[in-house]
């Protein structure tokens, strides 16, 4: 299934040079069903269109114009939680000579420190922070005239979702977990979607749940292929980062757009003893591995 945010805007050329353009943007709505005992895989709920300003998937959208050469011609970002960043979250205004760009559009998650940056049309990188979802989307743009050019451009969710659920209560000495992919990487192609680096990367986010509660943490992966198979090792950290529970999970399948649920025992005294069998096979687009 393919989920897709819509970008439609305008171009006006002013004297020769000079745009302005309107964003609006609709985003999917996901809803998690949790198998225990499982791995699975599978595709994103149907969605629905959104306006892009309340959405709570895209917090910050980077967009920019890069000539034929490869010239950064205009770049800006939105940050949803920073009102200092825009007049209207989604909406922008730009001045733009006659002349072939192409156009990319990045729509992602966000928080505090992170930082996504764009370079051309073929190199971004999370270069802080963790990879969050992401939506992209690249476009030639021709200004010709002085008539307005109206262009659409849909993005697509180009990472896949690791789901990590636990099927025992959290321990009180667990501050954090840690998700180390083994391929992939946080530097990616925006136009073909795919991740240019192989080295792997971590992403390492907090435990909210209250002690002896079962635990439920998402990460993403941008992939260097559509699907994909990698080792996953699972890490559980105190306050002080040390390591309380490490596990590798082997040959865990990702597809692009689709989700991966790891469901296991964490914290309790017997999880390090647990193993994990993996079923390659896939069935209506569902990928199970038991444990």
């Amino acid at each position: 299934m393919k989920t897709s945010f819509l970008f439609t805007f305008a171009a006006f050329v002013l004297l020769a040079a000079g745009c302005e353009k309107q964003v609006q943007n609709g985003c999917a709505d996901v809803s998690v069903h949790v198998n225990d005992f499982t791995i699975t895989k599978e595709d994103y709920p149907a969605s629905k269109a959104t306006a892009i300003g309340s959405t709570t998937s895209v917090k910050a959208i980077t967009l920019g114009f890069y000539t034929s050469a490869g010239v950064e011609q205009y770049k800006t970002t939105q940050i949803k939680d920073d009102t200092s960043t825009y007049t209207t979250f989604g909406e922008f205004s730009c001045s733009l000579p006659i002349g072939s760009y192409t156009l990319v559009i990045l729509g992602y998650g966000h928080d505090v420190g992170d930082n996504l940056s764009l370079t051309s049309p073929t190199v971004a990188e999370y270069t802080s922070g963790r990879v969050w979802e992401t939506f992209a989307a690249t476009q030639a743009v021709n200004v010709t005239t002085t008539e307005a050019l109206d262009l659409t451009a849909t993005l697509d969710r180009i990472v896949a979702k690791l789901n990590l659920v636990s099927t025992d209560g959290v321990a009180a000495n667990v501050q954090n977990i840690r998700m180390t992919f083994a391929s992939g990487g946080k530097v990616f192609n925006p136009t073909s979607g795919l991740a240019t680096a192989t080295s792997g990367f971590s992403n390492t986010v907090g435990v909210s749940s209250s002690v002896g509660q079962t635990t439920s943490s998402v990460s993403y992966v941008l992939l260097n292929t559509d699907e994909q198979t990698m080792n996953v090792t699972i890490e559980t950290l105190d306050s002080g980062g040390n390591t309380l529970f490490s596990k590798v999970v082997e040959n865990v399948p990702f597809q692009r757009n689709h989700i991966t649920r790891l469901t296991g025992a964490m914290y309790s005294a017997d999880a390090s003893a647990g193993s994990f069998q993996v079923n390659n096979s896939y069935s209506d687009d569902i990928n199970s591995v038991n444990f």
